[in-house]
């Protein structure tokens, strides 16, 4: 049976709207029809183009990030945190990252997964990272690397991005190019000489603490260049050898970056009289309370990982009297373990005991801190939500 003349084509109640046509409707009116239903298809889809492009107009959460324009004004030593999980998961926080910055150029202290693009959400050129210093090899502060030499190299780096770190650091930013460099050549058949430069497509190993041995007792001074001075000093994060924190110094201003690392008095004596010290960080209660969890759930493997990592990781408390006992300004907690739990009591349990709330803060991605030269302030602001 036919359906009523009026109603045929002209509110198709079908998706496949040709099956329709060719069941119930008359043969003339089916291409009038199904020409309809495409121009209705058509003014649908510019209706929703149009829809689209004015969102990604009017929303600064589809916009390009810009930097705030003072970040390299060179009137202060800033500390911008880029990454503060420790390898659990985490939506809102990317792994282990920190940027510096000194004058009109940034240095970045680990490349966790995630970090690059909390980078580019704030906004951050890529033409204005000058180096990274990597703290170890553990997976979740190198795993964006070739995000950084690939990113960095499509925003128009035009040298080798140098890239310090101790013993090992060879065979990582090796295997990091040979990732990569394919990468590359189909971008430079895609965009062009103009835009991908391959002869600075690289980044450049440059191997440091040659003379670390393990005894918790070295340091080095690794870079300098226009009034920035970094130093590495080794840190106690057994059975990886060695691993090391860094030191900023900077026209009297100065921060320190732990890297991973249990209580060590090599560590207290590089962060002496720092204005900021952001610290690894890991709540053992928690992961104790999980690893007894894991263990008499019959999950094995997990209770002897749990059980492992807290002897070689600082708590909340002992970055604290770290602190105290180096003379430091602002405690920055980050690399937090279990991150996605930070704000709990538990997490910080002690710390209001051992050092003042208005000496330390939790850290998260996009915090930043500035240190304006000439004086002592410590100020602090967001350049993302916090999670």
């Amino acid at each position: 049976m036919l359906r009523p003349m009026k109603d045929c084509g002209l509110r198709p109640k079908n998706i496949q709207a040709n099956i329709v046509l060719s069941e119930f409707c008359p043969a003339p009116l089916q291409k009038v029809t199904m020409r309809r239903v495409a121009l209705g298809k058509l003014i649908m889809f510019r209706s929703a183009a149009i829809a689209c492009l004015a969102l990604l107009a009017a929303s600064p959460a589809w916009a390009q990030a810009q930097a705030p324009s003072d970040l390299f004004d060179g009137q202060a030593l800033r500390v911008i945190l880029c990454g503060t999980s420790g390898p659990l998961p985490d939506p809102g926080r990317a792994k282990s990252c920190t940027l510096i910055i000194a004058g009109d150029e940034a240095y970045v202290v680990d490349t966790g997964p995630e970090s690059w693009e909390q980078i580019a959400r704030m906004g951050i050129p890529g033409t204005r990272i000058s180096g990274i210093f990597l703290t170890h090899f553990h997976s979740d502060h190198i795993g964006d690397l070739g995000e950084f030499r690939m990113q960095t190299m499509v925003a128009g780096r035009n040298q080798k991005l140098k890239v310090f770190g101790p013993k090992g650091i060879k065979s990582v930013v090796d295997g990091f190019n040979q990732a990569y460099r394919e990468d590359a050549r189909h971008r430079l058949a895609h965009h062009g000489a103009d835009i991908i430069n391959l002869k600075a497509a690289d980044l450049e190993a440059r191997p440091i603490a040659a003379g670390f041995r393990g005894e918790l007792n070295a340091e080095e001074v690794v870079f300098e260049k226009d009034g920035l001075k970094v130093t590495a000093f080794e840190v106690d994060h057994d059975p990886v050898r060695p691993a090391v924190g860094y030191r900023f110094d900077w026209k009297g201003r100065s921060a320190v970056v732990t890297g991973d690392t249990a209580l060590a008095s090599n560590l207290t004596e590089n962060a002496r009289k720092a204005d900021v010290l952001v610290s690894d960080t890991l709540a053992a209660n928690m992961i104790g309370q999980a690893q007894k969890a894991a263990a008499s759930g019959g999950n094995a493997r997990n209770a002897k990982i749990l059980a492992d990592i807290p002897d070689y990781h600082l708590s909340p408390a002992e970055a604290a009297k770290t602190a105290n006992d180096a003379g430091v300004g602002l405690l920055v907690f980050s690399h937090l373990v279990p991150s996605a739990q930070a704000r709990s009591p538990l997490f910080l349990a002690d710390v209001e005991d051992i050092r003042p709330g208005s000496g330390w803060v939790l850290g998260f991605d996009g915090l930043r801190i500035d240190l304006p030269t000439g004086g002592e302030e410590i100020r602090q602001s967001a350049l993302l939500p916090k999670p």
